[in-house]
């Protein structure tokens, strides 16, 4: 595999965590320009979120790693496969890059360029939906890997298409996405002061998720359990 010196993978994180965003948040505000029927606006954010994880992971997975996530980039460096140094400047350029990805949204929709967010989103439940979130996208993230590394854009995209719906607070799980999405007074916002409470579960959720993964995916032997069709052989 050709590998990308530092600057190009900052930029990819960067410019990958920024179209999600924009994607987010511009769906967001499109869906809520249509129509006022929250299950559908909802449908409206998620299915392009979903859609442009596959891509964004396709083209520019190779370059980075396609993390466009602080919790992702954690779990990487807590399995010793990213130095802490390059995690944090990768963290900068996520966090950094999501922003730019509310702007670019804002601009498209000619809105001002940030505007903290008034929508309310916080309680234990949500919390609660937010750690599993981050738990399930990080399993899908190194089972894929572990088991089926080409079909991982699939995969994700198809977790957080599911994870919109089944969980209460709709599936943020990224820290730099939810801070990015405090700065938009829309559809998709959250309010600035309940981003600790975001942010904390889904680091839990992704540590959690980690834990479990390397302990599920750990000590495999050459051959798994016999089929029921040998037993009976």
């Amino acid at each position: 595999m050709e590998t990308f010196d530092l600057s190009r993978r900052l930029a990819a994180e960067a410019l990958g965590t920024g179209i999600l965003v924009a994607t987010v948040v511009g769906s967001g505000i499109m869906a809520e320009t249509l129509t006022r029927d929250v299950a559908l606006a909802l449908l409206c954010n998620t299915l392009p979120t979903g859609a442009i994880l596959v891509v964004l992971i396709t083209v520019l997975g190779p370059i980075s790693g396609a993390h466009f996530n602080p919790a992702v980039t954690l779990v990487f460096t807590g399995r010793r496969e990213l130095p802490v140094n390059e995690a944090a400047l990768y963290i900068v350029a996520q966090i950094a890059g999501g922003i730019a990805g509310t702007i670019a949204a804002h601009l498209m929709f000619g809105l001002p360029l940030l505007d903290l967010s008034t929508k309310v989103r916080t309680g234990g439940p949500q919390w609660f939906a937010e750690a599993v979130a981050a738990f399930g996208l990080v399993a899908t993230i190194l089972a894929g890997i572990r088991f089926q590394r080409a079909a991982v854009p699939w995969l994700v995209g198809l977790y957080i298409t599911a994870a919109y719906w089944f969980t209460a607070s709709t599936s943020f799980a990224n820290p730099a996405v939810a801070i990015a999405r405090s700065l938009t007074n829309t559809f998709s916002g959250i309010r600035p002061i309940d981003l600790p409470g975001f942010i904390l579960a889904e680091l839990c959720g992704a540590i959690a998720g980690m834990l479990m993964m390397n302990w599920l995916l750990g000590h495999a032997k050459a051959r798994g359990p016999v089929p029921v069709a040998e037993t009976r052989s």
